[in-house]
C-alpha cells in the first residue's frame, strides 16, 4: 500500500481578481496596471480574432518588457492559446524567450488531459534553460471542457509547476451541449445553479493539490446584482478569486472574495474560545449557542491567514 500523497503548496499569492485584458488592445494596459486587481492576464486566446494573434503576440512582448508591472504588485498572466492550435507554440517560445523574466505564469485554456500541460511545463523547462531564466515560470490552467473536467483529478497533480485552476464556463457550456448564450450566469429554465457541480470539483480538486480556485468570468458586465450573487456563490463554494472583464467587476470581487471584519473577529473568537477549551482539556466548546470544535480551528485559521497577508500586501504595495 502507497503512502498518501503529500501537498505541498506553492508560495501563496493573493488572485482575488484577475482582470482580463485583450491582448490587441494595448490602450488598456496601462489603466490595468492602475487597477486594483491582483492579477493581469495578457490575454492572446478568445479576445483575439486569428488573423491578429501575431500582433497581439508582439503587444504582449512589448509590454512585459517596458512596463515594470511587479513593481506595482501585480501578478502577470499570459493566456497562451490552447495546444490543440498552431498559435500555442509560438506564444510560448516568443513570449517566454523575449520576455520570460517579466512573467509569473502562463495560462493554458481548454486543457483536456495531463498530456497538455506535460507538453507546456516541458516546453517552459527548455526555454528557461535556453535563456537562463533565474526564476521557474508557473501554470495555470483552464477547465472548460468535458473532457477537462472528467480529467480534472489527475490535471491538477500534474506538473509541481501548477497552481491554479480556472473555471471556464462559456467554452464549458458550449463543450457540455448546455443551452445558454450567457457566460457564467443563470439559466432560468434550470431550477438552480447549473455550475455548481463542476464548480464543486474545481474547489475539491485544488483544495487536495494544493492549487487556487479561481471562478469564471461573468459576460453580462452590465448585470451588477448578477454578478454579485455569482461572486458570492463563488466564495461561498470555497474559491480564492473570481475573473474580471470590465473594470467595474473589480472592486466587487475584491470586496467578496476579502474577509470582513465581522467575519475575521468571529474566527478570532473561535481560535480564542477553542485555546481557552483547549487550556480545560475540553476539543469543543460554545460560542453564542453554536458549538466550535476542531474543524473550526481550521476553518478561522483560513480567515485570520487570508486577512493577515492580504494586510501584508497592502502595507508592501503602499
Amino acid at each position: 500500500m502507497t503512502a498518501p500523497k503529500q501537498t505541498n503548496p506553492p508560495a501563496f499569492r493573493a488572485e482575488r481578481c484577475l482582470l482580463s485584458v485583450p491582448a490587441i488592445k494595448p490602450i488598456l494596459f496601462e489603466k490595468a496596471l492602475s487597477s486594483e486587481a491582483d492579477s493581469i492576464m495578457l490575454d492572446c486566446e478568445d479576445s483575439v480574432a486569428e488573423g491578429e494573434k501575431s500582433r497581439a503576440r508582439k503587444n504582449v512582448i512589448n509590454a512585459l518588457t517596458a512596463i515594470d508591472w511587479h513593481d506595482r504588485g501585480k501578478n502577470i498572466v499570459v493566456r497562451i492559446n490552447s495546444v490543440d492550435t498552431h498559435f500555442m507554440y509560438r506564444d510560448l517560445v516568443d513570449i517566454v524567450e523575449h520576455a520570460g523574466s517579466a512573467i509569473h505564469s502562463v495560462m493554458l485554456p481548454k486543457v483536456d488531459s495531463v498530456s497538455d500541460v506535460y507538453m507546456v511545463e516541458k516546453l517552459l523547462a527548455q526555454i528557461e534553460s535556453a535563456k537562463g531564466l533565474k526564476r521557474a515560470i508557473a501554470i495555470e490552467v483552464i477547465i472548460e471542457t468535458a473532457a477537462g473536467a472528467q480529467n480534472m483529478q489527475t490535471i491538477a497533480s500534474a506538473s509541481a509547476r501548477l497552481e491554479a485552476l480556472h473555471f471556464g464556463a462559456g467554452d464549458f457550456a458550449a463543450s457540455c451541449g448546455a443551452r445558454t448564450v450567457d457566460i457564467g450566469g443563470l439559466n432560468a429554465d434550470f431550477p438552480g445553479d447549473p455550475w455548481h457541480p463542476i464548480m464543486q470539483s474545481i474547489v475539491i480538486a485544488c483544495r487536495a493539490n494544493g492549487l487556487r480556485p479561481i471562478d469564471s468570468a461573468y459576460g453580462d458586465y452590465k448585470d451588477k446584482r448578477g454578478f454579485i450573487a455569482a461572486t458570492k456563490r463563488a466564495a461561498a463554494l470555497g474559491f480564492s478569486g473570481k475573473w474580471a472583464i470590465h473594470p467595474d467587476q473589480i472592486a466587487i470581487v475584491n470586496e467578496v472574495m476579502t474577509p470582513t471584519q465581522d467575519e475575521v473577529a468571529s474566527a478570532k473568537a473561535v481560535l480564542d474560545a477553542m485555546a481557552l477549551a483547549a487550556k480545560e482539556g475540553a476539543g469543543a466548546t460554545s460560542i453564542g449557542g453554536k458549538m466550535v470544535d476542531v474543524a473550526s480551528i481550521k476553518m478561522a485559521k483560513n480567515i485570520v491567514e487570508l486577512d493577515a497577508f492580504l494586510r501584508t500586501q497592502e502595507t508592501s504595495v503602499l
